[in-house]
């Protein structure tokens, strides 16, 4: 309590030396007070936004005469004339409900008046969106998000109070609120610049706000707003498809413009489109406000509840512009048992709309954030904030402050670390954890009857039990510089044998990322070493149906590895390796169900007459691998403790590899493969998205190569996956029947139509399900195999939606032959 009095008394005394203030509350007729309307000097771009209390705070420059604009969609606009005579002067607006009437419009019998507008407006859309295609300005957000009745325990595990989030009565609170202050720069089409110079996170000193303007920038003037999925804006050149549109009346504003309330109902509910009102301006068809609302199901997340934007334009006398001055987003969600909401809020100030950028002024570098952008003390904060907080989010930064205060001193650390680190009866068998708050490192074992101990079951080894130790140290606060230790020891039962491996990595920063990593031991591996089909599955064919699937080798390794971003978008990999291989046989054939028309085949992917025979001789060599990953257009956020690339959609990523084996033990199992690969993902507006993977190589040399060594593609003979389709992989193909020592090449093409299709289909349209075709080819020695696919995905109930059902057809020259693939997105 001591640290919660000091805070308030500080917060107090910084108050009273902040510079000139007009601060005051914003009320309807009621006395309810008005959330998130803009105030600001008439005239200029010096403004504010009330919050969520309706109370507002207004930096002046200087004492002197000003007009002060109130407004808020709905109500009608307040001119204040104020003289400002004194710090901290104090002036409460009550707004009038602003009332819309149908008769002052003409409405033309043979046409829904709202049709009209909104005909005008996107025949002007463009035009509008070009009159702020380049601008500076400053911007502030804030973002909150709670929670609520948050369960004490979920799958078992101890939630706790999150860091003191929650209340332990109600077991609610406040799980994360932050705010910045950022310059930004924008030229369209898309190049965007900002530099985030302040910083803070409750109860977080070291923190970094993830508020970005550039992920606030919703441009209702665009078709398509992009929220997991695309959903079509009220004025898109398509938007007639997808709305119905009802003039609610009109109104003439303080400039004498009469607006156009207009409610946007969607067509087709779980269609992707918005639900609520959009102000249009007569004459000029510009946007003046807008509150629209989307759902869960229409943007394809489930847990969202709804999410609700509001914005808020003023007229611009100077330039003739209508400039969004204020934003906020609302969202509230629920699944398993949590449930909670949430805003983010944006305040936009200080717009140029002529700057003179400099050739080179945008570059890949989207954001970046001052290394002392967290270091703002508390009279910066109140001296700055363009909207003051809540009661509630000042109780917050109150509470979380003093909670971080006394978490963050190393003696509490100690005692919290010496409450953990007591050894109790059962962790021999379910783990234990030794951790040092204060040098940041932890000594852990993972016990050996936790679900991570159950390796799973193959016809080689039985089941499989495995165990681990590890140490990790943080060498900074944020863990950019950090190392890591690790021993893995797996025993299978019915081999009887004890395997164990080690692993050291050492990463220098977050911002190239360089890497080195050192490993080593006995292992069994799948012989494709992408592993195309998981423990868990392999167990579950073997034991329920009698197919093992997977194919193993044991190897004795060391391998030593290196990464690193040698430049912005360049990828460098490589790494150095010895194996001392030898073939395995199946040593088990317990099934649980078994099956009069199947039995286990051996541990060969190839057919052997002797079906007992280890496929692989025992055999030695060191192999070399370089890898080079290209992203052209590669933008990224510059933050002090790392680097954020982001991938630019307009161009394809490019890898080029190169793999060799040295050195072999017998005569022919030397080689060298060269291979290629290309792909991208990118949207298509409101047609959904689509992706493609190209990938080539060929060997040299290779005629006696270890199967090991072969190039091998991510086939599937499962009905039954864990996950949905691998879009780089294949539906029906033999995991090994195409595996090659030659040149090869594939295609994998994919269409996600996000509800396009099936959104407009009645009845169909009120499952929410998305379509998604596929195709694919392989070209390898062999006849070219092909595939073809049609899925549907989002399948399940309510907010569960786990499923995912694929009929892929598959095509060679002596074989058609297709079938249904169910996918469960479960986590093993």
């Amino acid at each position: 309590m001591k640290h919660i009095y000091l805070t308030a008394i500080v917060i107090l005394i910084f108050s009273a030396f902040a510079k000139a203030q007009l601060t005051g509350a914003l009320t309807d007729q009621n006395n309810n007070p008005i959330a998130f309307a803009s105030i600001y000097v008439k005239g200029t771009y010096t403004g504010t936004t009330t919050n969520a209390d309706g109370t507002y705070l207004l930096q002046l420059p200087e004492f002197q005469t000003y007009e002060i604009v109130f407004q808020s969609l709905g109500y009608k606009t307040e001119n204040r004339t104020v003289d400002y005579r004194e710090k901290n002067q104090r002036l409460d607006i009550q707004l009038t409900e602003e009332v819309a009437k149908l008769d002052e419009v003409v409405v033309n019998s043979d046409e829904n008046p709202a049709d009209r507008v909104i005909r005008e407006a996107i025949a002007r859309r463009k035009f509008n969106k070009n009159k702020t295609d380049r601008y500076t300005a400053k911007f502030y957000s804030r973002g909150l998000w709670s929670m609520e009745d948050v369960p004490e325990k979920f799958l078992g595990q101890e939630i706790g109070d999150l860091d003191g989030s929650l209340d332990s009565l109600t077991r609610s609170g406040i799980i994360y609120l932050s705010e910045t202050f950022s310059e930004i720069a924008y030229e369209a089409p898309n190049n965007f610049k900002e530099r985030i110079t302040a910083s803070k996170i409750s109860g977080d000193d070291n923190g970094f706000s993830v508020n970005s303007a550039e992920e606030a920038n919703f441009n209702f003037y665009e078709n398509n707003i992009d929220l997991n999925n695309r959903i079509v804006s009220p004025i898109a050149d398509y938007a007639f498809n997808y709305y119905r549109y009802k003039l609610l009346g009109t109104y003439y504003d303080e400039n004498q413009f009469l607006i156009n309330k207009i409610q946007v109902s969607s067509k087709r509910p779980k269609d992707n489109t918005f639900d609520g009102i959009i102000y249009i301006v007569e004459d000029q068809w510009t946007i003046s406000g807008l509150e629209l609302t989307t759902t869960g199901e229409n943007i394809n997340v489930p847990p969202i509840e709804k999410l609700t934007f509001n914005q808020d334009f003023t007229y611009d006398q100077n330039t003739e512009y209508w400039v969004k001055r204020s934003q906020s987003i609302d969202f509230a969600f629920k699944f398993l048992g949590f449930q909670g909401n949430g805003r983010f809020i944006a305040n936009y100030t200080d717009y140029d709309f002529n700057p003179q950028f400099e050739k080179k002024y945008f570059g890949a570098e989207v954001l970046r954030v001052e290394a002392d952008a967290n270091k703002k003390d508390s009279l910066f904060w109140v001296n700055r904030r363009p909207i003051p907080l809540t009661e509630i989010e000042q109780k917050d930064y109150i509470k979380k402050d003093s909670i971080s205060a006394v978490r963050n001193d190393p003696k509490y650390k100690d005692s919290v670390d010496h409450v953990r680190n007591r050894f109790g009866k059962l962790d021999l068998f379910t783990g234990y954890t030794y951790r040092d708050s204060n040098e940041r490192s932890r000594w852990s074992y993972d016990g050996l009857i936790t679900p991570e101990a159950f390796k799973g079951f193959n016809t080689v080894q039985g089941f499989v039990l495995g165990t681990g130790l590890s140490y990790s140290k943080g060498f900074d606060e944020r863990y950019n510089r950090y190392f890591y230790a690790g021993a893995d020891f797996e025993y299978g039962f019915s081999d009887d044998r004890l395997r164990y491996t080690a692993d050291l990595n050492y990463r220098f920063n977050r911002t190239n990322r360089r890497t080195l990593s050192l490993s080593g031991g006995t292992r069994v591996f799948q012989i494709n070493n992408s592993e195309p089909i998981s423990n868990f599955e392999n167990t579950v064919s073997s034991l329920f149906f009698e197919r093992n699937f997977a194919k193993f080798y044991e190897a004795d390794y060391i391998r030593a590895g290196y990464s690193e971003e040698i430049a912005n978008g360049f990828y460098l990999s490589g790494a150095l390796s010895y194996e001392k291989r030898q073939g395995l046989n199946n040593t088990t054939d317990q099934v649980w169900f078994p099956w009069d028309d199947y039995e286990y085949t051996s541990n060969n992917p190839l057919p052997l007459d002797d079906n007992n025979s280890a496929f692989i001789e025992d055999h030695e060599i060191a192999k070399a691998l370089i890898n080079l990953t290209i992203r052209p257009g590669q933008k990224y956020q510059n933050y002090p403790d790392g680097k954020y690339n982001i991938r630019n959609e307009k161009y394809p990523s490019i890898n080029v590899r190169y793999e060799g084996g040295f050195a072999g033990s017998e005569d022919g199992l030397d080689f060298h493969q060269l291979s290629g690969s290309i792909w991208q993902s990118f949207d298509m507006g409101n047609l959904g998205r689509s992706s493609y993977w190209v990938n080539g190589g060929t060997f040299f040399n290779a005629d006696d190569v270890s199967i090991v060594d072969y190039q091998h593609f991510n086939g599937n003979q499962l009905r039954i996956k864990t996950a949905a389709l691998n879009p780089y992989g294949f539906g029906l193909l033999n995991y090994y029947g195409y595996s090659t020592n030659e040149s090869y090449a594939q295609v994998h093409l994919q269409h996600d139509f996000k509800g396009y299709i099936l959104g407009k289909i009645p009845g169909i349209n009120q499952l929410n399900y998305d379509l998604i075709l596929s195709g694919k080819a392989l070209y390898t020695e062999r006849k070219p195999y092909f595939e073809v696919s049609a899925g549907i995905d989002n399948i399940g109930l309510g907010k569960f939606r786990p499923f995912r059902i694929d009929y892929v057809h598959s095509i060679t020259s002596d074989r058609s032959f297709g079938s249904f693939i169910l996918g469960i997105n479960v986590p093993f």
